[in-house]
């Protein structure tokens, strides 16, 4: 497949694209910025199945004209943090979501996955926490006090949107959480640092898995817009999850016929694995 990959630069970009290209898809990678050397090397050595366009996707003509002739698009490009608290964050990703699935509606590109984010549900930058249950699944309400967060809730509702128009069309929000190379590298000694994520993190190369599974995989299993949590099924912490709960959040209730043991985490899964088939996988 040609995959058009926006915000291939970044964190979370960079292990999609690498994904990509070993599977044998052949890459237009879209971003702001330049490529660090790891990516520049590959456009060096890789001129047949991966090029590159700096472009800033908050044109929607240059949306539309990057993104023709492609297969799928796996929209990453975004502002990563509430930035301003006001404005940049909110407008940004939004707009930015918006052009690349109606271009891709446009353009008759039917599988699309962009990147969400855990922080639909308040936590990591939101005053008040307001959980209703763990581990937290899809059913969970979204409601989020902090312009990023906002911003995630309206790009799925823009997905839920565009497949109404068009029904062809089949769109993944994968709302993922910490992307790191390892669990070491989410760990914190101290559980009170971590505990307005939950602990939560998923391996990068997972993570971009989850990606290619949402526009490669199996019509059969899905269609329309899903959002799925994509992290990993335990926490970076060496306390177990239940210690984890009793200390700083009891009065959140476990979820019937599920369980926090061990070091299992406060995210439940089981939709990605069951729609997508992804699994999550630690080196």
């Amino acid at each position: 497949m040609k995959l058009a990959i926006t915000g291939c630069n970044g964190d979370v970009g960079r292990p999609v694209v690498l994904a990509a290209l070993s599977q044998g898809h052949t890459v237009v990678g879209i971003d702001a910025t330049v490529p660090p050397e790891t990516l520049a090397a590959l456009l060096r050595t890789r001129t047949a199945d991966f090029a590159f366009h700096q472009a800033d996707l908050v044109d929607y003509n240059l949306a539309l004209s990057l993104l023709t002739g492609c297969d799928a698009v796996i929209h990453l490009a975004a502002m990563r943090t509430p930035a301003d608290y006001a404005v940049v964050a909110h407008n940004t990703n939004v707009v930015l979501s918006w052009n690349v699935l109606r271009a891709a509606a446009e353009l008759g590109i039917n599988r699309v996955a962009q990147a969400s984010s855990v922080n639909v549900i308040p936590l990591v930058w939101t005053e008040r926490k307001d959980f209703e249950y763990f581990p937290l699944d899809e059913d969970h309400p979204c409601r989020p006090d902090e312009p990023y967060g906002l911003s995630k809730v309206i790009c799925e509702l823009q997905a839920e949107t565009i497949v109404r128009r068009y029904p062809s069309m089949r769109v993944a929000s994968l709302r993922l959480s910490w992307s790191l190379p390892s669990r070491a590298d989410a760990m914190r000694d101290d559980s009170e640092r971590r505990k307005n994520d939950l602990w939560g993190y998923v391996q990068q190369d997972s993570g971009a898995e989850a990606f290619l599974l949402a526009v490669t995989g199996e019509d059969s299993r899905w269609s329309g817009h899903e959002a799925f949590f994509i992290t990993a099924p335990d926490t970076a912490n060496d306390l177990p999850s239940m210690e984890l709960w009793e200390r700083h959040w009891r009065e959140v209730p476990i979820k019937q016929g599920k369980d926090l043991s061990g070091n299992k985490g406060f995210f439940d899964c089981s939709k990605a694995e069951r729609m997508l088939g992804w699994v999550h996988r630690n080196p």
